[in-house]
């Protein structure tokens, strides 16, 4: 067992385009081999354990390994990102959907039956490998669908992961960072909201404590929740996936034809509603993003929009009201993720720059993108769908 290769550094992907140096240490053999001695279905003779991938994923330390003849997925967090409480909503969410037919990739559980191993400041998890082919697996977020026939197969597979979905009643989970909620979006003064949120983690309140956020948050973001708000509160609460796309699905093949084969990475899974998830897997993957935050101009791929929303109402459909609520909340569905961002490079991995870039680029720049033409292109490509052009 070698662990990392001694002079290969393993870069990871960064706020932008460029590779950056990872916020966690990469995982080692000798560290995986120990976390999988508490895990009987682990397989395969003691001293067989290899990594054969390291993520490029920069806000946890996760690895592909082979122990015999398994193949599992190993990740590691650190306490003040993901507790084991929390973890063991999300193991729980995706053992639900698991039962009812979604390809999530089974959680390995310890001895004495938790899905989790502690070892000192430092939380690990252990799953099966996803079956299929991970084409997106070097993918930073925001990379687009590699066809129009992904498109679609996703928007499917996520209007059969919200049907499974039903009937998983857990709360939602509490505010944390790098998590995603509807709350602030929903609630009857999201100013107060904010300031409450700011006021239970300190980690976010120290900052935003030197920033006129509520000057910001009035002129980009609260017309839309203005009008977003009340549709999304009327619509059914609904555990969803929280981060759908691409590079979180495997799939049959390697042509434009290929369905989603397997979903994963349930670490931003909440309580939320099926619209605010549908509008989700939009921002995530038919913006440019990357290139807003190295240019200043992002295009829009409506040909993937007009995909993925035709698999979802194909498979799922949403009813008029539920669709307007995906075309009225797309402008601000990141805040809340934004804000847990911020707070992550504001006080777990302190970084000037990166936090600049969450809430200038992110929070700030995502929503002031859709009074832009392509970003209003998108918002009324969207509401065509909807039926309601010109809102």
């Amino acid at each position: 067992m070698t662990g990392v290769p001694p002079g290969a550094p393993l870069l990871v992907h960064g706020m932008g385009t460029a590779l950056a140096e990872p916020d966690w240490a990469p995982l080692t053999e000798a560290e995986v081999h120990a976390v999988l001695a508490h895990y009987p279905g682990a397989g395969g003779p003691a001293g067989r354990t290899a990594i054969t991938w390291w993520s490029p994923r920069p806000m946890s330390a996760a690895a592909r390994v082979r122990r015999g003849d398994r193949e599992l997925f190993v990740k590691r967090h650190d306490v003040r990102v993901r507790t084991t409480a929390q973890l063991a909503a999300e193991h729980a969410f995706a053992g639900h959907l698991r039962a009812r037919g979604v390809p999530a990739p089974a959680t390995l559980a310890t001895a004495d039956g938790r899905t989790t191993v502690r070892r000192g400041r430092q939380v690990y998890e252990v799953h099966e490998a996803a079956p299929g082919l991970d084409l997106y697996r070097d993918a930073p977020s925001w990379t687009p669908f590699a066809s129009l026939g992904h498109a679609h197969a996703a928007g499917a597979a996520l209007a059969r992961l919200h049907r499974a979905a039903a009937g998983f009643t857990r709360p939602a989970r509490p505010p944390a960072v790098l998590t995603s909620s509807c709350a602030i979006l929903t609630a009857a003064d999201p100013l107060a909201a904010v300031a409450a949120l700011a006021a239970r983690r300190p980690g976010l309140g120290g900052w935003l404590a030197n920033r006129d956020w509520e000057t910001e948050l009035t002129r980009y973001h609260l017309p839309v929740i203005r009008r977003a708000g009340p549709l999304l509160a009327r619509q059914p609460p609904l555990w969803g996936h929280g981060d759908w796309h691409p590079s979180n699905l495997t799939w049959t093949g390697a042509g434009p034809d290929a369905r989603v084969a397997g979903v994963f990475d349930f670490g931003l899974a909440n309580r939320t509603r099926a619209a605010y998830d549908l509008a989700t897997a939009l921002e995530r993957s038919v913006v440019d993003w990357l290139g807003l935050a190295g240019t200043g101009h992002a295009a829009a791929d409506l040909d993937s929009t007009a995909a993925l929303l035709r698999g979802y109402q194909e498979t799922g459909p949403l009813d008029a009201a539920g669709r307007a609520a995906v075309a009225e909340v797309l402008p601000v569905v990141q805040l809340e993720y934004a804000l847990s961002e911020t707070e992550y490079f504001a006080s777990v991995v302190p970084s000037p720059a990166s936090v600049r870039l969450a809430w200038n680029g992110y929070l700030i720049g995502h929503t002031r993108w859709f009074t832009t033409s392509a970003g209003a292109a998108l918002l009324e490509h969207v509401r065509r769908w909807a039926g309601r052009p010109g809102a």
